[in-house]
């Protein structure tokens, strides 16, 4: 097996994809797991920005914990009537784009996209974040965790939606096993002690009250809960990964998704309102997570803490999975559209979107090098880009059903409209009460991507007209090219090359530029005896030799000044360079050879129309295992070419 299969597996067939699909089970941490890792610091944000509060603060979590899980409700639904209606996959592009427009459809891709990333860097920080809380020690290498953590997820996506849900099931399961039961025990006290239980652990004191309960702070405690809501997209736009019957296994999903959620989030402000729980400032001393003083309130600090801690670290650093998931299933799409390069919407060999996930992992690393793998100025950003999505989403769901009519069409569009509306508000909520913590970033973030995806649109456009041709294939006045060939020295490189021009045509130009390199010797004598004589005895037309003397040391100038003779020599016929290239199958042949590939780099770009190039490798006849090749019986027989137009100047 090789080091490749070993990492990513054997290749899959396309035949195989069915046996990759997935259902409600593993689902739900392939899928959910962003959503539900977001019940451990959804209400620790709400707590945090009513800490000026001082100990009030818990009075209002169970209030907040509501209006946010009210919301996820009235997304849940609209999301249900989203999937049997977009069965290929209805993300927030597809819907947007078929019924609001292709501009407002790249809007919700742009903010989609950005939520993606950050999704993945804030999750993996957030992670190693609470590593390094329980072990100091490991702080000095925060960044080099993320980025393993990082490689680790990256891996285990490009090889297959199956090889990441059975690897995440583990951890997302224990996490909801642990902390379920955990607030079931906690309720159970706060029941048979009348609703005031006593912690098991003694908690943080609270600090003093700096401000008054207000609307305005219970609306940004609001906004900053309502990054639990992240995530919830990604089961409507992966229809596709699940296995028959599709809608009712995707529908399954997200309703497993949102009531786990939703009773994990109220039920963990209801504990922490009993036990007077609040927020510690984070980054100074004494600072402890509200999960951390849930658990030990209520359980104390045992061995089942310590399997509840460990479960919450690794959903935190695995969370960016949904986000692995999701991203290049929307880059597909809109490279279906070509708003992206079409390799965006090719399957690698696990079947898998690789190109996506690659560009995932490098945005998000480099988010996770810019940021030192301390990112917490990048979760006030994360709520934006989710409910300007989910906003323009439904709002196109409107527009879907008006234009379709039919029965129950009225009913589905109002539980879209209603939650269009939901979005909506929360968005404004979050962007005015966000905009200072940084929110205004995504605002100016999007739109360079607008303009990208709409140069690479124009980009396809542009190519598409300039190379479109229709009718018969026109044969007419056809000539052989003239081969050129740029030598170095008479070696079995370049008789190969030699060889093989002259059966192609009768107009062969060997070019030889003289520019003081080492085994570099004018070929002006011995071309006569060496190639004339024998072409001209197997009945060819001799090719003719052109030295060229670099005053300059230089080589590609004159090249290049010689095609252009050629070009205006034969104003009607092609210029075909042959390129002679030494192939070394080691990976260190890259580091001594370069002229072949830079000369082809630079005729693509300078050639002009009438060039075309044909590459002429010879393989070194030591093999890789030290076996001797066989020498080929002919030129044609071995001469493998790559004729390459390049483009128009």
């Amino acid at each position: 097996m090789s080091l490749k299969e070993t990492f990513f597996g054997k290749r899959l067939r396309s035949e195989a994809e069915q046996e990759e699909q997935i259902g409600p089970f593993a689902a739900v941490p392939v899928l959910g797991l962003d959503a539900l890792a977001s019940a451990s610091y959804g209400p620790e944000a709400a707590l945090t920005v009513l800490l000026p509060l001082g100990a009030a603060a818990s009075s209002y979590v169970v209030v907040v914990a509501c209006a946010v899980v009210a919301v996820l409700l009235i997304v849940f639904f609209s999301y249900r009537q989203t999937i049997p209606a977009y069965p290929q996959g209805g993300g927030s592009f597809t819907v947007a784009k078929d019924n609001l427009g292709t501009g407002i459809g790249l809007l919700a891709a742009s903010a989609l996209a950005i939520d993606y990333v950050l999704n993945v860097a804030v999750a993996i920080s957030a992670g190693v974040g609470a590593l390094v809380s329980a072990a100091p020690k490991l702080f000095p290498h925060s960044l080099a965790l993320c980025l393993g953590i990082l490689a680790v997820i990256t891996v285990v996506n490009l090889r297959g939606i199956r090889s990441a849900g059975l690897v995440f099931m583990t951890p997302t399961y224990l996490f909801v096993g642990t902390l379920g039961i955990t607030i079931l025990i906690g309720i159970w006290k706060t029941v048979g002690t009348g609703g005031h239980p006593q912690p098991v652990e003694t908690l943080p004191a609270a600090g003093a009250a700096t401000a008054a309960a207000s609307v305005w702070i219970v609306l940004r405690a609001f906004a900053s809960g309502c990054t639990a809501l992240t995530g919830i997209e990604a089961v409507s736009n992966a229809v596709p990964v699940f296995r028959q019957p599709k809608i009712e296994n995707a529908r399954r999903t997200l309703t497993a998704i949102m009531a786990v959620l939703a009773f994990l989030v109220i039920g963990g402000a209801v504990v922490a309102r009993a036990y007077g729980i609040h927020a510690t400032v984070p980054g100074h001393a004494g600072y402890q997570s509200v999960l951390s003083q849930i658990v030990a309130s209520v359980v104390g600090r045992g061995w089942f803490y310590y399997l509840m801690m460990t479960a919450v670290l690794l959903v935190l650093a695995l969370s960016a999975n949904t986000s692995f998931a999701d991203f290049p299933r929307v880059c597909r799409v809109l490279a279906q559209d070509e708003y992206l390069p079409a390799e965006f919407a090719h399957r690698g060999s696990r079947l898998v979107y690789t190109a996506g996930i690659l560009l995932l992992a490098g945005l998000s690393g480099a988010l996770l090098v810019l940021f030192g793998g301390i990112t917490d100025r990048l979760i006030p950003l994360f709520a934006v880009g989710a409910f300007l999505a989910f906003t323009l989403s439904q709002l196109g769901m409107v527009f879907h059903w008006r234009r379709r009519g039919g029965p129950g069409a009225m009913r589905s569009l109002i539980v879209n409209a209603v939650g269009a509306l939901a979005t909506g508000t929360t968005l404004i909520v979050i962007a005015v009460a966000k905009f200072r913590e940084g929110a205004w970033i995504t605002i100016l973030v999007i739109p360079p991507l607008l303009l990208l995806f709409r140069r690479v649109r124009r980009y396809h456009e542009t190519l598409d007209r300039e190379t479109d041709a229709g009718g018969p294939l026109d044969v007419r006045g056809l000539l052989p090219p003239v081969v050129v060939i740029p030598l170095k020295r008479m070696d079995a490189v370049a008789r190969k090359a030699l060889r093989l021009a002259i059966t192609m045509s009768s107009e062969v130009r060997a070019v030889q530029i003289v520019a003081e390199e080492m085994k570099t010797e004018d070929l002006s004598a011995s071309w006569d005896t060496l190639v004339e004589e024998p072409a001209r005895a197997a009945g060819y037309k001799p090719p003719f030799l052109t030295v060229v003397r670099s005053p300059y040391r230089e080589f590609f100038s004159p090249l290049l000044r010689a095609l252009k003779d050629l070009g205006e020599e034969y104003p009607d016929r092609t210029i075909a360079v042959m390129l002679p290239e030494v192939v070394e199958r080691r990976w260190y042949h890259f580091l001594f050879r370069h002229r072949a590939t830079f000369l082809k780099a630079l005729l693509l770009m300078r050639g002009g129309p009438r060039i075309a190039l044909i590459t002429t490798p010879w393989y070194l006849q030591e093999a890789a295992h030290g076996e001797k090749l066989r020498t080929p019986r002919s030129a044609k027989d071995d001469a493998v070419t790559q004729v390459v137009q390049a483009p128009a100047e």
